[in-house]
């Protein structure tokens, strides 16, 4: 237990229940997925949801069978309600911190981007924040500010709420139901199902990048929870079941399946290490560079290094550098001059590198 984290769970209500009814086609809000991510991640040892709960009096039986700590935030003649509950929440979020220091995790529900300070308050503190918003009703400042942020509408648990909703509206009424058909498809219910689903071969390009860039800076074993981490850093809203991965090892095992990385025992089970290819597609990679600089070379018999990359993915559209272990176009380039297959050299005259093919 003393290795798990603590986590304090703050839920801005009327944020994620209005939003909830309004994007995702009129679903109540469920506490139960929200419940379950954090199970995976740690401790909950402190709940509180924030809200005027005379607007949301059904709500109150779901949230005390959670053992969530309701804050009754009313409503005042010439105040805002709003307002009020954000700055009770920031307020005893700040205080937790500073008086529970064994608390290390600070879960923060709500897609206002007012929150952020608040955030970034927290990490200043040495917490590390999750924060958990409904997909469209999220303020793009909030997501980057956290080190991780859930989306309400892709948790475990969470059905497909916009396919759902459309289905069930034409049904309810018997008379206008042409018209109700004809109005229901013009919302926006596709792309929302279908944006989860990510390219595949960007996500091997940023894990084999993100390889090589840990590799380098450490000079020593990358894990997958090390390599999970920074995936997280350098976007927040990462997650392997956007690119239909049920866990994090299922997608390291289909990337060395493709060759893009290499998996061996790691220093604890479950937790292998990561590598790059040692060999890979590299000399097909070296021809590639030579054939295109080659057809480029024309009268002039050089190539530039700037925008030959582009040429290159021109004829091979998979094309990177990073799932053959390097960090950079130029660092390729250089190797592929110290195996003979082209000739690298800086002009001043150009200011730039300049590449000509070996006689062979």
């Amino acid at each position: 237990m003393d290795q798990e984290d603590r986590i304090a769970l703050f839920l801005d209500y009327e944020n994620l229940a209005l939003g909830a009814r309004d994007h995702l086609g009129g679903m109540a809000f469920d506490f139960r997925p929200i419940a379950d991510a954090l199970a995976e991640r740690g401790r909950v040892i402190a709940r509180r949801a924030y809200a005027d709960w005379s607007y949301f009096d059904e709500d109150r039986r779901m949230l005390t069978r959670s053992h969530v700590e309701l804050i009754e935030i009313p409503q005042r003649m010439g105040a805002s309600r709003k307002n009020a509950a954000d700055i009770k929440m920031a307020v005893d979020a700040v205080e937790l911190a500073f008086e529970r220091g064994y608390i290390s995790t600070f879960v923060i529900c709500t897609g206002d981007s007012d929150f952020t300070p608040l955030v970034h308050k927290l990490r200043e503190l040495n917490k590390r924040v999750i924060g958990v918003g409904v997909e469209n009703s999220t303020s793009a400042l909030l997501p980057p500010a956290c080190d991780e942020f859930l989306y309400y509408d892709r948790l475990e648990g969470v059905d497909v709420p916009a396919a759902r909703g459309r289905r069930g509206r034409p049904a309810r009424p018997a008379g206008p139901d042409p018209q109700q058909v004809e109005v229901e498809p013009e919302p926006e219910p596709q792309p929302a199902v279908e944006e989860p689903v990510r390219d595949v071969d960007a996500l091997a390009v940023l894990v084999a990048q993100t390889v090589a860039g840990l590799q380098g800076s450490s000079g020593g074993a990358v894990t997958a929870s090390t390599l999970k981490r920074t995936l997280l850093r350098k976007d927040p809203t990462f997650s392997e079941s956007n690119y239909g991965f049920r866990a994090f090892g299922e997608l390291l095992r289909y990337l060395a399946g493709r060759n893009v990385i290499e998996l061996t025992e790691g220093p604890a089970k479950g937790d292998p290490e990561v590598s790059l290819p040692e060999h890979g597609d590299r000399e097909e990679a070296f021809g590639l560079l030579r054939s295109v600089v080659v057809d480029l070379a024309g009268k002039e018999g050089a190539v530039a290094l700037s925008g030959l990359k582009n040429q290159l993915r021109r004829a091979r559209p998979d094309f990177s550098e990073k799932k053959l272990g390097y960090r950079t176009f130029l660092q390729f380039c250089k190797a592929a001059a110290t195996s003979g297959a082209v000739q690298l050299r800086w002009s001043p005259e150009s200011d730039d590198y300049l590449l000509t093919p070996n006689a062979s």
